[in-house]
């Protein structure tokens, strides 16, 4: 199916943003069931337009937008992006999200959002403080549950991103969603240039960017739509496998497991050391030398990062994200592993704190 979106493509002469971004949009909407859609060209341009439209609803360049000190890094550029500031919140150890009880004490007179960021697809405990706009980061939990509700559909916005290694992959690419039609006007508008209501003619009412899929992305997006039943519970099913065999280790390691109504995107398998004075350094070379290919947990972005020094936060500032970020690893839990790989991942990490932490340095 995706060779015919991508022939389409090809046999129209127009491989810009044109019918394949438009049925995305549609179909992605329909399936989840948000209002609005905007197809961009990643996930990080999702984000960087999601923060822009909050200039167009009352906020200035230099306010503030509350996220995780524990994420990946566009989370924290994309405000930057924007021209807004990030201000930054720990996290908690048992869910690797945003500590909800930590938001008022970050709050200031010139906040106007808060970035939700459903981490390794764990559902955000989220709040709306008075007067404030809510993002919700999803680019890392397709399709994750919370009764019957998405995520995406607790914010004003949400965003989504469809690199590499998540359930639905259009190479690079992202999309914003919302039910509100203000909101989807500006990110229209804001992802192509500032043009007025996102057309071509060159009429540019806002500081705008360049965000926008295109065909072949989004032919490849439409492929991963259409098989993202299938990719999800498979991936779900190696998750749980590897959870029952870990289990035993659960003396060792921090496993993240559905909280009771939610159903937990499969987007990667994250553990974290118990033991704060063990770093992950050592599993990590010794996952890697045995062929398992691991990746850390971010860490604290303001205080683990250089990227982020020039804030001024100081080391200590974020316990529990810098703790994530020397304790916590994250490993593929991807369509095409099977579930002998899936074991062979436990059985190595149960070599680890079984004796062999030293084999590989």
């Amino acid at each position: 199916m995706g060779r015919a979106y991508l022939n389409a493509a090809l046999d129209s002469n127009w491989i810009s943003e044109g019918p394949n971004v438009r049925l995305f949009e549609a179909k992605f909407k329909g399936k989840f069931g948000y209002r609005h859609a905007l197809a961009t060209s990643s996930g990080t341009d999702a984000g960087t337009v999601a923060m822009a439209a909050l200039l167009g609803l009352g906020a200035e360049r230099g306010d503030e937008v509350i996220t995780p000190a524990l994420a990946f890094s566009s989370t924290a550029n994309c405000i930057l992006a924007a021209g807004l500031k990030p201000v930054f919140v720990d996290a908690e150890l048992d869910t690797l999200n945003i500590a909800p009880s930590l938001i008022d004490g970050a709050i200031s007179s010139r906040s106007r959002a808060i970035q939700y960021v459903h981490t390794m697809g764990k559902i955000c405990n989220m709040f709306r403080p008075t007067g404030m706009k809510i993002i919700e980061d999803c680019c890392e939990a397709h399709g994750a549950l919370l009764g019957d509700r998405y995520v995406g559909d607790w914010g004003d916005i949400g965003i989504f991103s469809f690199y590499a290694a998540h359930i639905i992959c259009s190479g690079e690419g992202g999309m914003v969603v919302t039910d509100d039609d203000e909101i989807a006007a500006l990110c229209r508008v804001v992802g192509s240039h500032g043009r007025r209501d996102g057309k071509l003619p060159f009429n540019f009412d806002r500081v705008g960017f360049n965000s926008k899929m295109n065909d072949m992305e989004a032919a490849i997006g439409l492929e991963g739509l259409d098989n993202f039943d299938r990719n999800f519970h498979y991936r779900r099913m190696l998750r749980h496998r590897l959870d029952n065999a870990l289990a035993h280790l659960e003396d060792d390691i921090i496993i993240y497991k559905d909280a009771p109504g939610e159903v937990m995107c499969p987007h990667a398998y994250p553990i974290v050391i118990r033991d704060a004075l063990h770093d992950a350094e050592g599993l990590y070379h010794f996952l890697e030398g045995h062929g398992i290919e691991a990746k850390t947990l971010f860490g604290s972005l303001p205080t683990q990062h250089r990227a982020f020094e020039f804030l001024g936060y100081q080391k200590g500032d974020f316990p529990v994200a810098e703790r994530i970020g020397r304790c916590g690893l994250q490993l593929g839990i991807h369509q095409y592993l099977t579930e002998e790989d899936i074991d062979y991942v436990a059985e190595t990490i149960s070599a680890y704190f079984d004796g062999g932490r030293h084999e590989t340095r």
